[in-house]
């Protein structure tokens, strides 16, 4: 279906938004330089944030490693080998609070990607801010908080999904009270299109999801006005350029659409799609992996010409191993290149009006509303996960490509077609195997070295209020103030919501 003549005359900045957010875009302020970073103990993460810094990063990014994600602290018997691996390992307030040393947290943004235990490590980070006497209604930042797409994609999740939805719009009530800048969710279509869906299926569920988190939020009391404007989305930078483009442009005008349509917001903001974009992680190669730094420049390109609101690029050797300052320094200057020597930031919409961009605009936002109209005949997006719906659907097209790529239909630069003798692999970074031990002795002198009765007395607070409807910010605030560590109070809910198993 292709757009009518009135519907061209779409302008930066006005609804439905599919040319920008903002009237002059980046000419006004650019996006937010971000890098993704986290490793080993929070030192060791701590001096990568201050490297970046150093470097030009005008925002921080927030790796934890899977023990913390998934609630469990480092000593357990489950993150043996985990610890540190993936991100950083963040057990108690004593962690974030060296994480963060010497980084004014009221003078930059933090985006900090954690799901299931977000509660916990928000309540870490405002604590660690407050301390150092930063305004908190100021305080800007992110945290993804993105459920959804865990039981759908990445699989992180702890609790079932009811009970895991109340916590994240208890943080949306809290927050609008208590940090009033702060985006309270990046509803993220970038782990689905990791897990290998198409552009439109990663469109379409990424609003299928904020669909879920917008009516759980109005069930639990909140006008959508009230918190809207702080809700943030994430978004990948696949391969086909032209397509990427399209594809934030076409996500951008289905969500004012359904903010306004849908739900009757009033406000401008809540009908603005603001976006983080990361560029794809499987699209890398160990193959000949100075080839990624092409790929990195075009799908970082693509992000800035969809109109981002902030970007992480990868850096070429993460398909061998975390990143080493020097790759992410090169990543990092890829952005300041688009930003600064390419001129695509002079216009608001460079690619506006180009046959081929609009005409794939208008085909991603028709398909990607079909796959919502299906989600709503089931039930909602609750009901299509319960059913598998969703991550069938993933599953199909991660075969398809697959398939495609092992025929050579679909040529991957390395892989299946201008292949090379594969020299020695290069030097990659490698994590000292004794911070493992470092951070288990480090989690049971926090433990040994507080007031067990108050930890107790809180954590059976919080218990109490699991059990009721009470909010339960405070409550895992209060947990947080007195060290009580990320395990400790997921197990408390743990007790009470149990853990999700899939089926």
């Amino acid at each position: 279906m292709s757009a009518t003549p009135d519907d061209r005359v779409e302008i930066p900045g006005q609804f439905p938004y599919t040319r920008g957010i903002y009237p002059d875009m980046y000419r006004g302020r650019l996006w937010t330089m971000r890098q993704y970073a986290g490793f080993g103990t929070a030192e060791e993460s701590n001096q990568r944030y201050r490297y970046l810094l150093s470097q030009g990063i005008t925002g921080l990014s927030v790796a934890f490693d899977l023990p913390t994600q998934m609630g469990l602290d480092s000593d357990h018997k489950l993150a043996a080998g985990e610890v540190g691996r993936s991100g950083v390992a963040i057990c108690s307030l004593e962690d974030m609070e060296r994480l963060f040393d010497g980084i004014r947290l009221a003078d930059i943004t933090t985006s900090m990607t954690i799901n299931s235990t977000a509660a916990i490590l928000l309540s870490f980070y405002v604590l660690v801010a407050r301390s150092q006497g930063a305004n908190l209604r100021k305080l800007s930042g992110t945290i993804q908080n993105d459920i959804l797409k865990e039981y759908i994609a990445r699989g992180t999740y702890i609790y079932p999904v009811r009970p895991a939805m109340r916590i994240i719009t208890d943080l949306f009530r809290w927050a609008s009270a208590e940090l009033p800048e702060w985006n309270t969710i990046s509803i993220s279509g970038y782990h689905i299109r990791e897990a290998g869906s198409t552009a439109v299926q990663e469109v379409a569920f990424t609003l299928a999801n904020a669909i879920a988190y917008i009516e759980a939020a109005i069930a639990a009391g909140l006008q959508v006005d009230q918190f809207a404007p702080r809700l943030s989305f994430f978004f990948n930078a696949h391969n086909n350029f032209l397509e990427e483009i399209a594809k934030y442009r076409a996500g951008r005008r289905l969500y004012a659409k359904l903010m306004r349509d849908r739900f009757g917001a009033r406000n401008p903001r809540s009908m603005m799609m603001r976006f983080h974009v990361q560029t794809g992680g499987s699209t890398l190669t160990a193959q000949q992996p100075d080839v990624n730094v092409v790929r990195v420049s075009m799908q970082a390109l693509a992000a800035v010409l969809g109109g981002a609101q902030s970007l992480h690029t990868n850096a070429k050797d993460e398909a061998l191993s975390l990143p080493t300052e020097e790759a992410a320094r090169l990543a990092l200057r890829t952005q300041q290149i688009i930003a600064h020597e390419s001129g695509v930031t002079h216009v608001a919409d460079p690619l506006g009006g180009s046959y081929a961009i609009e005409s794939m605009t208008d085909d991603i936002e028709n398909a990607a509303a079909r796959y919502i109209e299906r989600i709503d005949g089931m039930g909602g997006t609750l009901a299509a996960i319960e059913s598998n719906f969703i991550q069938n659907e993933i599953q199909n097209a991660a075969y398809a490509y697959q398939t495609a790529v092992e025929r050579g239909e679909s040529i991957v630069v390395g892989v299946n077609r201008f292949k090379q003798a594969e020299a020695e692999a290069p030097l990659h970074f490698k994590l000292n195997p004794e911070l493992e031990q470092q951070q288990i002795a480090r989690v049971r002198d926090v433990r040994s070295s507080r007031d067990s009765a108050v930890v107790q007395e809180r954590l059976n607070g919080l218990e109490k209020a699991a059990r009721s409807t009470d909010n339960l910010m405070p409550h895992i605030l209060g947990c947080a103030e007195a060290r009580a560590t990320v395990g400790e109070i997921s197990d408390r809910l743990r007790a009470v919501f149990g853990e999700y198993r899939e089926t």
